[in-house]
């Protein structure tokens, strides 16, 4: 093969493979921009001691 069929073959192959690497880059170069907002944090409820609902819950649920 010649150098122009190679650099040909090349440039062919250039625009695939920078749009498969942007996909894969995509979602990673994502994480950072959500770490930075604080407001998409959801919070869980605090947790109450003493509480029997969980047990309830449980035993009211279980299949025979």
């Amino acid at each position: 093969m010649s150098l122009s069929a190679n650099i040909a073959k090349f440039l062919r192959l250039l625009p695939r493979a920078s749009l498969i690497l942007l996909a894969l880059a995509a979602p990673v170069l994502a994480v950072p921009m959500m770490r930075g907002d604080n407001g998409s944090t959801i919070e869980a409820p605090s947790v109450r001691k003493g509480s029997g609902a969980g047990f309830v819950l449980l035993v009211s649920l279980q299949r025979d």
